[in-house]
C-alpha cells in the first residue's frame, strides 16, 4: 500500500510568461526596462487567462514589471485574485543590452559579441547580472509560493523568460547552466510544476500556450 504522502495530491505551480510588448515584437532586449504589453500581448494575456482560470489557483503572484503586472491583471479578472507584487521575479537585468536589437548590440559591442545574443537568455554585457545573481532572488520566490500552498493547491507566477527558466532549474534542482537548454518560452506561454510524493517536484508540462 503507498504511504499516505505518495497518494495525497501535490502542490502545483505554474509559472507563466508575460504577453507580447512592442520591444519583443522587433526583438529588443528589455531586462528591467518597464515596458508595457502591445494590442498582441493583450489579446494572448486574456486568452491565456482563460485557461488557467480553469485550474482554480489560489494564489497569484506576479513580477513588479509592467508587461508583468498588466499580464497578471487578465489573470485577477478570470480568477478573482488579488496579484501580489514581487520584484524577485524580474527579468535579468541586461546591463548596457537593454534597449538593444542585436544589430545595434554588434555595433555597440562588436559583431564577436552580437553572435551570442540571445533575447531569453544570459548574455555578458556591461552592468548585466549574472546567472548566479539572478538565481539568488528568483529561485528563493519561487520556492516559497510552493510552500505557501496547500495540498492540491495551485500558484500562478507571472514572470519574464530568461529568467523563468532560471526559476525551473533551480527549484527542480537542475544544474543552473541547463537552463539554456530550454527553448524560448512564448509570450504568454507557460511551464507547469508538480509536486510528487514527499516534496520532490518535478516539471510537467512546458511551453503551453493558449492558442
Amino acid at each position: 500500500m503507498a504511504a499516505e504522502s505518495d497518494t495525497a495530491p501535490g502542490r502545483r505551480i505554474v509559472l507563466v510568461r508575460h504577453g507580447q510588448t512592442a520591444w519583443n515584437a522587433v526583438g529588443r532586449a528589455q531586462g528591467h526596462a518597464d515596458i508595457s504589453l502591445d494590442d498582441t500581448g493583450r489579446r494572448q494575456a486574456e486568452s491565456m487567462a482563460a485557461v488557467l482560470a480553469e485550474l482554480e489557483p489560489v494564489l497569484l503572484i506576479s513580477s513588479d514589471l509592467a508587461r508583468a503586472r498588466e499580464t497578471a491583471a487578465f489573470l485577477e479578472k478570470a480568477t478573482g485574485l488579488t496579484a501580489e507584487e514581487d520584484p524577485r521575479l524580474r527579468e535579468y537585468d541586461v546591463g548596457s543590452r537593454t534597449g538593444l536589437t542585436r544589430e545595434e548590440f554588434a555595433e555597440t559591442l562588436g559583431e564577436d559579441a552580437s553572435l551570442a545574443f540571445d533575447a531569453h537568455a544570459h548574455v555578458e554585457a556591461p552592468g548585466a547580472e549574472t546567472v548566479s545573481e539572478v538565481a539568488a532572488r528568483i529561485v528563493p520566490a519561487t520556492r516559497e509560493a510552493v510552500e505557501r500552498l496547500a495540498p492540491g493547491e495551485t500558484a500562478l507566477l507571472v514572470m519574464h523568460g530568461a529568467a523563468l527558466r532560471i526559476a525551473l532549474a533551480g527549484v527542480l534542482g537542475w544544474p543552473l547552466e541547463s537552463a539554456d537548454t530550454l527553448e524560448a518560452m512564448a509570450n504568454c506561454g507557460w511551464a507547469v510544476v508538480v509536486e510528487h510524493g514527499t516534496g520532490r517536484l518535478r516539471l510537467s508540462a512546458y511551453n503551453m500556450t493558449a492558442g
